[in-house]
This record gives structure tokens, sequence and C-alpha cells, in this order.
């Protein structure tokens, strides 16, 4: 089969970072599926992993974590799917990526592709929809009935994928009022688009920003942009008893500025239920055939918003430099092998 991985972890530049391979189609066992896979997204992940470092790979690694296909195969032990079914998942950080044309994926944490969108415009959505989904409703504890109704959330950097279905979520589950921050027009317009209430520049003073729109303090903070840059200005603008989730890894936060508060901080990370074999996994099965239900009703949108062509080395590598420029908007997709 086709596959684009990686010996050794170069920069991006470097035409051996990302290389095209021939290998050995795997076989689908317990409860995988073995998924042709018709479309990736590429995430901040994927660049972080393949960050310069002193290692070799042999065989090549696989990177890639969101996928979109069709079942080829399935193991003796799988229940929900079947050859022929179509899916969209954002697989396990410790196994082989989506980077390939045929990869192995524990039903538990796939969903049924939603039937309105091509391949590609569902691969886009599974990784940032389980973050945005866990953090919004089982980190930070919102309601998705709408109990939590016109509670104010500040989502930092809310152009990325994750904040594109984050606000979405927030916004049209949760019926919060909804503050993004993003700071070039097309970004900000992105935003409140996809259902912002107010946008403004993480650029500035996030004090100086919430207060000229007269909501200094807000109920929820979900952080997707540099939580040490960041950290000063969320514990200033939580209220009392009010929670933050962050994405972002950290080194050198002062908890103690949340004391006073009897605030809260906690940590998302979509790959945990995978990584530890929880026994909730199938949790991650559920919520993406919901956010497919979802998208299905015309609740949701994708947000894809750049379609390379076709899945290879070259493209892929492009993606790559994308992202690491950090100014993209929306989710970033290539499709189709050739």
């Amino acid at each position: 089969m086709k596959a684009i991985g990686l010996s050794r972890y170069l920069p991006v530049e470097n035409s051996e970072s990302l290389q095209d391979f021939e290998l050995a189609k795997p076989e689908a066992v317990d409860h995988d599926l073995l998924v042709k896979v018709k479309a990736i997204s590429v995430n901040p992940v994927d660049t972080k992993v393949r960050a310069p470092k002193e290692q070799f790979e042999g065989p090549p690694r696989i990177l890639g974590w969101d996928g979109a296909g069709e079942v080829v195969a399935v193991g003796q032990q799988v229940e929900h799917f079947s050859v022929g079914d179509q899916v969209y998942y954002a697989g396990d950080i410790t196994r082989s990526g989506s980077n390939c044309e045929f990869q192995l994926v524990d039903e538990r944490i796939v969903g049924t592709k939603p039937a309105s969108l091509s391949f590609a415009e569902a691969a886009a959505l599974p990784l940032t929809s389980i973050t945005a989904w866990e953090a919004l409703f089982e980190r930070l504890q919102i309601s998705a009935q709408g109990d939590d109704a016109g509670k104010l959330i500040l989502i930092i950097g809310g152009a990325g994928g994750v904040g594109s279905i984050a606000i979405q979520l927030a916004k049209k589950l949760s019926k919060l009022n909804v503050i993004a921050t993003a700071s070039r027009p097309e970004s900000q317009q992105w935003c409140l688009d996809r259902g912002a209430d107010n946008v403004v520049n993480h650029r500035q003073s996030l004090d100086d920003e919430l207060t000229a729109i007269d909501k200094p303090l807000v109920d929820y903070i979900l952080c997707l942009n540099s939580t040490d840059q960041h950290w000063s200005a969320m514990a200033k603008a939580i209220k009392p008893q009010g929670k933050i989730c962050s994405i972002v890894d950290t080194s050198k936060v002062d908890l103690s500025l949340l004391k006073s508060k009897s605030a809260s901080f906690i940590w998302e990370f979509m790959f945990t239920r995978s990584m530890y074999k929880t026994p909730d996994m199938i949790e991650q099965q559920r919520l993406l055939n919901k956010v497919s239900e979802l998208i299905d009703n015309g609740v949701l949108v994708t947000t894809v918003n750049t379609l390379l062509q076709p899945i290879n080395a070259e493209n892929l590598r492009k993606a790559h430099k994308m992202i690491e420029q950090g100014n993209a908007i929306g989710k970033l997709v290539l499709s189709d092998w050739v």
C-alpha cells in the first residue's frame, strides 16, 4: 500500500522529512477495523511529533490523526461496523497513523461518517470535534442541552481547527454567549460566521479587549493557544468558581492565581482514552456519531478551509509547513491517492 512516513525527524523543508513509501497492507484483528483511507487532515500534533530530533525510525513511522474512509475488513471482536461502512476517526497516537492507504483503527474510537459530507469534508472533523466536545461537556461540565444558556465562554484561538467546532458546539448546543479570539480580519470573520457573539484580539491585552465589550469576567475559558502567554489574563478574567480548560502544554503557570476565586483548571487531551484503553473508550464513538447526526441535521458545519490533492509526500510537506506558520484558518485536508 502507499504510505507517507519518516525515518528521520527533520525540518519540513527537507524532502526526507516526509517521504512516499510502499508498505504491506495490515490485517484486522480483535476490535480493529481496516479502513481504506480516502481523505486525511493535518493538525498541530502532526507537526509537533514530526519536529526535528535525534531519533531514527525503522521501519518508517506513519503519522496522521484524522481520517475518513471505507471499512474493508473487520476484526473478530468488532460489533458496530461492517465491510462497506463509511467512517471517520482521529485514531490513536500510540499506533500507526492515517497517512496511508489502509489503516487499522479500534472501532471504539470510530464514528459513522456524516452522510451529507464528502470524505474530505468529514476528515476535517474528528480530532477537533472530540477535543472540543470533551473539553466543553466533560472537562468544563457545560450542559449540552442548554441548561447553562447565556453564560459566558471565552475561546482563545477561535479560528483554528478546535476553535472552529468549539464555537459551534458552545453556541448551537449549549446556547452560551461566545467570545472568541482572533487577530486578523479574515480569522475574526470566520469566528463570527461560526456563531461567535463577539471576537476580541488575542494579540492585544485581553483584559482591555474584554473590558471594551463590557464582559470583563467570564464563566468558562477554553484555551487553544499558548497557555503560558495568556495565563495571567485568564486568571484575571475567570469568574469566581469558574472553570478553565486548556489543550496547550505549559511549563510555568502559577495555579495560586486561581485560589482566591476557587476557580478550576483542567486539561483536555483527546488521546487519553485510546492511550490508556480506558473502560469508556466507546464514548468517542458515541460522540462522533452524535456530531455526524448534528452535521446531517444542519446544526453543525464542516470546518475544512483548504484542500490539497492528491495525498502524497509533497502535498503533506506543504500542509505541515502551512500549519507550522501558525496562521491557518479552519482545517487543512488532503484527499485522493493516485
